[in-house]
């Protein structure tokens, strides 16, 4: 598979602006860990291979445990999980499905309502966002595992 486009070259004025949200997102009040949990899990959801590859190794060098990182497709029977991690992928995988059925259930907002504040949410929410659409540019564009 070769790659498409390179949209940092070709847009790098947006690219930028990313770059400066994912910055935010590393000193927004959410643990690194699980802001990478849940970019890992709409990543698996999304079926992009680059992003999977590349958020499983920054994990693994940041020390997260190989469980961990296997598990997190079967997050809800797996048991290496915090409370806290559990809504925010709960959050994450209605937020990426949201053609799949009703559109975040207020049961899953109220379970990480419960876990982190109105800062932490928003957060959380454009944590969300970033990886839909990181994940949305590697597809279409074809980045292949382990390029950058």
């Amino acid at each position: 598979m070769t790659q498409r486009l390179n949209v940092a070259a070709f847009a790098p004025e947006a690219y930028k602006s990313f770059l400066g949200v994912e910055a935010y997102l590393h000193n927004c009040g959410v643990p690194l860990s699980t802001i990478e949990l849940m970019k890992l899990r709409a990543s698996q959801i999304n079926g992009c291979a680059f992003c999977v590859d590349m958020h499983s190794r920054d994990m693994k060098k940041a020390g997260e445990s190989d469980e961990r990182l296997w598990s997190v497709a079967a997050w809800r029977e797996a048991t290496v999980y915090t409370p806290a991690e559990r809504a925010a992928l709960a959050l994450t995988e209605e937020a990426t499905r949201l053609a799949d059925r009703e559109a975040v259930p207020d049961a899953v907002w109220q379970q990480a309502a419960e876990h982190y504040d109105d800062q932490q949410l928003a957060s959380l929410v454009v944590a969300i966002a970033m990886i839909n659409a990181w994940n949305r540019i590697a597809v279409t564009t074809r980045l292949t595992p382990g390029s950058l």
